[in-house]
């Protein structure tokens, strides 16, 4: 089923893995760089404050799943590359985890300056852009990947620049991308009403969020998403029709 954008919303809020870009991409290029740099980045970064803030957030989450009677990599010596175990296991689970996705964000941040990096856009994401902003409307980004992650992403593209077109960004640290009310504070802090937002993302779940806030709706079917069931949520296979 298709859909056509509704002139009603004054705000386009957008997912970024399966929406904007490949999923392959952050799965197949970004995990496996965070991965591989992270103990390299500690031993040379571990004094920074904002490196030691990130790990102390990592330390608290290790503690809840430990707590928790989970499974994961022994974390217990004072060495900072002892936390290298376990955040490999949460790369490998994809927590959304608010110190992975900052660390996660900082570790890329020099990948994508250096060039190693240049984030994949599906063909109609900047057309779209352009067309949005002509329009009038707003565009955010909501991802799991911090905001730094997000606006690296979008600036170092294989298309060029694209952060002129957005007007913020909003990362886990507004709440789960799963629950309602990370969507209404969202719009508070826009200072839009939640009806005139429409949130486009691949994930069901996050939607059924958004309309539970009030907000219109537009599932993303993108070549190598994880699913094409769009629970009765209106479906695009493209931004075109948007």
């Amino acid at each position: 089923m298709t859909a056509q954008y509704s002139d009603t919303a004054d705000v386009i809020l957008l997912d970024i893995e399966g929406t904007t870009t490949p999923v392959d991409y952050v799965f197949g290029v970004l995990f496996p760089f965070a991965r591989d740099h992270v103990a390299d980045f500690l031993t040379t970064h571990q004094q920074d404050a904002q490196v030691q803030t990130d790990l102390q957030w990592l330390r608290q989450e290790y503690e809840t799943d430990l707590a928790q009677g989970l499974s994961v990599p022994d974390w217990q010596e004072t060495e900072v590359t002892a936390a290298v175990a376990y955040i490999h296991h949460l790369i490998a689970i994809d927590r959304k985890s608010t110190g992975l996705k900052s660390l996660q964000g900082k570790i890329w941040d020099q990948g994508y300056r250096d060039g190693t990096l240049r984030s994949q856009m599906f063909a109609d994401v900047k057309p779209a852009f352009e067309r949005w902003t002509t329009a009038g409307k707003q565009l955010f980004i909501f991802s799991s990947g911090s905001v730094q992650a997000q606006k690296l992403l979008f600036r170092y593209s294989e298309v060029g620049d694209l952060t002129d077109f957005i007007c913020g960004y909003f990362d886990t640290q507004t709440g789960s991308k799963r629950e309602a009310q990370s969507y209404h504070k969202i719009a508070e802090t826009i200072g839009v009403a939640t009806e005139k937002i429409l949130f486009i993302s691949d994930v069901t779940a996050e939607l059924k969020a958004a309309q539970a806030a009030g907000m219109q709706t537009l599932f993303s079917v993108r070549p190598g998403n994880h699913s094409s069931e769009s629970e009765g949520f209106a479906a695009i296979q493209n931004f075109d029709s948007v």
